[in-house]
């Protein structure tokens, strides 16, 4: 009996003992914490399921089964179907770390993370409904990690797979399931840090030159269309950018697991069309057929697209990978046999796909690009060789074309110089041709000449002499007629004067003589009579003597051109006839006081005139501009100081004469009539309306000058006269050259 309770008891020690020893086996220790840190891949159970007790430290897991969740999602089959998985992990740690912890997750679904039962992070939606869950990549973004140190805790992680979303390897990414590693704050947030500015930075330099290339390469097409290659380079340049800039957010910038596949499969697509545009660029600028192996390559991109999206990791290595690779490959091919060709220039192309094939191979070399997260493996190093392999082939092209475009500018510049040296010669040759023709014909050209000039002078004069004699023929014509009307207007017209006159001395005999022997009744009539018959004897004065004085104008207007040219000093007689004017009018009006104001160009000498013609032109136009003060005057009250101003100026081959006064001014509706006969804006009885008129034909038809106004109502007028300008010595030259 005693031996069988010895052995119980051994049994039982033997069994808590082993029972120990698996729960310390369990347990994740952290005696030190390495410069990399330490993935959490080892130590993990799960179980499929949802129950909030999962997440409490003292759970009994024993029956749960362990799993690495940091491997590839489509590793783990039996927790990428829809549906809540719990991962539990019992982690303690050593006092001798005394450094704040954090930890750095990328994972490929949604998840709750727990430590000792209390939420610590949430990613994405977890959801028990599968349609609701987002899966959701923090991007090794560091998060806090409070652990208590010498004590053993309990890591739970709520977890699901969001439904329907396609998973890819591009680039050499990586699916984790639960990928989680445990490092210091600093370490974590350098590592963040370092990462993500190398990606900007080899993303932005190749953005920055694809856009380089992209600018100047199109400058290039536009200045010289019929080189092709730079237009394709061009688009080539885009193509790239564009793809840069949608790797560089899937990268970086996107969380959310579903949008991964289209940004990277987008991202490879641009990528290939691009490699394509190169090749062309390439084809063109080496001068190369598009053989079989263009074509073979064309419809290999095609079924890239789908390998891309369609087997899982190796997918876009025979697809996307192989395919860039074998255009490069290409691209040395062709640039090889134009090199044995002797195509100019071709090293440089060459130069570019070895480079290229350098870096590739030891970009793989160092990254050892099947299952590799390319975000861990990231350097310096795998920085230049990725840019090396994108750039070297494109540099080596953009070079190329430079050279390109600056030898078939040399080449221009060496053909526009023969021809200038060509047309040089012609013009030489041209050159002495005309000096012998010019000393041949020397004589007979001057002849010519000579007697050109005469022809000229004197069609010039018998032109001049017809327009005369037709003018004079004109105006004589219209004087004689304009004369005769005015005749035989003026004989009725004494008549009607004469007789009124008689009448008036008539009807005063009759008032001191019969009618004072009236009655006195009848003499009231009478006298009523009288006085009417005396007032219509007196209105037909008054307007006979006007039709007078208009008949008189007509005359004068007759003949305005009748008169002889002279040279006369113009300043002097502009000056005579102001003073006259103004003379004349204070002979009328005693009260009437007026500035004179004189401004003559003494260069302009005598000018070759009709001095009447023009004396009675500016006296009409002095008397209009005292007559405009006048009425100013009279309608401020005496309150206004009357000024004419008179100025002559030569310049361009023309006189001035302009007077203006500080008068009523003209409307401006009656400017465009103020040069029509027997139009007047003065009262009835004031103006006969042709003295503008007069004066206009004077100036335009009897000088060939010009008469203008210009004015502004209620403050001033100003009439401008131009008239030719020929100099005295001008006027002798003409006339020694005529004899």
């Amino acid at each position: 009996m005693r031996p069988s309770l010895l052995l119980l008891c051994s049994l039982f020690f033997a069994f808590v003992q082993v029972q120990a020893q698996r729960m310390a086996d369990s347990v994740v220790h952290l005696h030190t914490l390495p410069a990399d840190g330490v993935v959490l891949d080892k130590g993990w159970k799960y179980l499929s399921g949802d129950n909030p007790a999962y997440a409490n430290p003292g759970y009994d897991d024993r029956a749960w089964k362990t799993i690495n969740p940091t491997l590839d999602i489509n590793d783990l089959p039996q927790i990428s179907k829809p549906g809540i998985v719990w991962f539990r992990l019992r982690l303690s740690t050593d006092t001798s770390l005394d450094r704040q912890l954090a930890l750095v997750i990328q994972q490929s679904g949604a998840s709750e993370i727990y430590l000792d039962g209390q939420l610590i992070h949430r990613f994405g939606v977890v959801s028990s409904n599968p349609a609701n869950v987002k899966a959701y990549d923090p991007l090794w973004k560091p998060v806090s990690f409070p652990i208590k140190k010498d004590t053993i805790q309990v890591l739970a992680v709520r977890f699901a797979t969001q439904s329907t979303i396609q998973y890819t390897t591009m680039f050499e990414t990586n699916n984790h399931a639960l990928w989680i590693q445990i490092k210091d704050v600093e370490s974590a947030v350098s590592f963040y840090h370092q990462q993500a500015s190398l990606f900007k930075w080899f993303h932005v330099a190749i953005v920055g030159v694809c856009f380089l290339f992209c600018v100047l390469h199109f400058g290039f097409y536009l200045f010289f269309p019929s080189q092709k290659a730079n237009f394709y380079f061009a688009v080539f340049a885009l193509f790239y950018l564009t793809a840069i800039v949608l790797q560089h957010i899937l990268y970086l910038e996107v969380h959310e697991v579903e949008y991964k596949f289209i940004l990277a499969n987008a991202s490879f697509a641009f990528f290939m069309v691009g490699n394509l545009f190169l090749l062309t660029a390439v084809h063109y600028l080496l001068e190369q057929k598009k053989d079989i192996f263009y074509w073979g390559l064309i419809f290999y991109v095609i079924i890239s697209f789908f390998l891309n999206a369609g087997p899982y990791r190796w997918g876009w290595l025979a697809g996307g990978v192989l395919a860039q690779n074998l255009i490069h490959f290409n691209i040395l091919r062709i640039s090889l046999l134009a090199w044995r060709r002797k195509k100019r220039g071709t090293l440089i192309i060459v130069a570019g796909a070895i480079l290229y094939c350098i870096s590739f191979l030891i970009f793989i070399a160092q990254g050892k690009l099947v299952n590799v997260d390319f975000f861990l493996t990231i350097t310096t190093l795998r920085t230049v060789l990725f840019n090396m392999t994108q750039l070297s082939i494109p540099m080596a092209a953009s070079i190329y074309l430079g050279l390109e475009f600056a030898f078939v500018n040399e080449s221009l510049q060496q053909k526009l110089k023969e021809v200038k040296n060509l047309s040089e010669k012609n013009l030489a040759q041209e050159r002495e041709k005309q000096q012998i023709l010019a000393s041949q014909n020397e004589t007979l050209e001057q002849q010519v000449i000579e007697r050109t000039a005469e022809l000229k002078l004197s069609l010039d004069e018998l032109k001049s002499t017809q327009e005369q004699l037709i003018q004079r023929e004109k105006m004589a014509s219209l004087g004689e007629l304009t004369a005769g009307i005015a005749h035989e207007i003026q004989n009725p017209l004494n008549f009607v004067n004469n007789f009124s006159e008689v009448s008036s001395e008539l009807v005063e005999e009759l008032r001191v003589g019969p009618f004072l022997r009236l009655p006195k009744r009848e003499r009231e009539e009478a006298g009523d009579i009288l006085e009417d018959l005396d007032q219509n004897l007196s209105k037909i004065q008054h307007h006979g003597q006007r039709a007078d004085a208009i008949v008189k104008n007509m005359m004068l207007h007759s003949r305005a051109n009748t008169g002889q040219k002279e040279h006369i000093d113009i300043n002097a007689l502009a000056d005579e006839y102001l003073h006259l004017a103004y003379y004349g009018l204070r002979a009328k009006d005693k009260g009437f006081n007026a500035n004179l104001i004189t401004e003559f160009d003494s260069s302009i000498g005598k000018v070759d005139v009709v001095p009447q013609d023009l004396g009675r032109v500016l006296l009409n136009l002095y008397n209009n501009a005292f007559y405009a003060t006048q009425q100013k005057r009279s309608q401020l009250n005496g309150q206004y100081q009357p000024e004419v101003k008179v100025t002559t100026l030569r310049f361009d081959g023309r006189i001035e004469i302009r007077i203006r006064d500080n008068g009523i001014g003209i409307p401006e509706h009656v400017k465009s009539k103020i040069f029509q006969p027997f139009f007047t804006t003065k009262p009835t009885g004031q103006g006969t309306g042709l003295g503008l008129s007069l004066g206009y034909d004077i100036i335009t038809k009897g000088h060939g000058g010009e008469l203008s106004v210009a004015s502004k109502q209620g403050e001033w007028a100003e009439f401008t006269i131009k008239l030719p300008y020929v100099s005295e010595a001008e006027e002798l030259t003409i006339h020694t050259d005529s004899y």
